[in-house]
């Protein structure tokens, strides 16, 4: 049985409907950019920023960055993440792949740990469980794709992209079926 708050619940699921359709439409931007172009370096930076901000508001909209301490390292991690892409893509495509892994590796542990949290709470999280954990393994293999000899480009982060928006729609969707649900079947 869930504790779930309606508002909370409603926020939610509003929240996960703007994570997909931010990242579906960087998907197909970072898809049209074709190399690492102005307009790609400037999508590449804009990604790990729009995570920053998705995850403050998040945080704020349920008790703060201190009662969410697994969005206040992924709001750490995101901040800290977009200066180092802005600095590696003036640099080395590499260099942006592999920060890209990291920052995966980590955002997707505590991705993983928010969706266990609020599992609890408001249910139908086991999407974001398991786009934490494939962000993980995401994240090791940009890592050894970025030591490999051919120059990386935003097409080898839009995958990445791609699930994270298929994973947020998920769960979109599955707190809209459980709305539904509790609607039609009141306890």
């Amino acid at each position: 049985m869930h504790h779930q708050t309606k508002p909370q619940s409603t926020w939610l699921r509003s929240y996960y409907y703007a994570r997909a359709g931010f990242s579906i439409c960087w998907v197909i931007a970072a898809t049209s950019a074709a190399s690492l172009s102005p307009v790609a370096s400037l999508l590449l930076v804009i990604y790990p920023a729009w995570d920053a901000l998705a995850n403050l508001v998040d945080a704020r909209a349920h008790g703060g960055l201190a009662a969410n301490r697994p969005q206040m390292l992924n709001v750490f991690a995101s901040s800290v993440m977009t200066i180092v892409v802005l600095f590696a893509v003036m640099k080395d495509t590499h260099a942006v792949l592999a920060a890209f892994g990291i920052w995966a590796i980590l955002s997707g542990l505590l991705q993983l740990y928010t969706g266990i949290r609020r599992w609890r709470s408001v249910g139908a999280q086991w999407a974001m469980i398991l786009s934490g954990a494939q962000s993980m393994l995401a994240g090791g293999f940009m890592i050894k794709q970025s030591l490999g000899s051919m120059p990386p480009t935003i097409l080898d982060v839009a995958p990445y992209a791609a699930f994270g928006a298929f994973y947020f729609l998920v769960s979109a969707i599955a707190l809209t079926v459980a709305a539904y649900r509790g609607r039609r079947n009141p306890a």
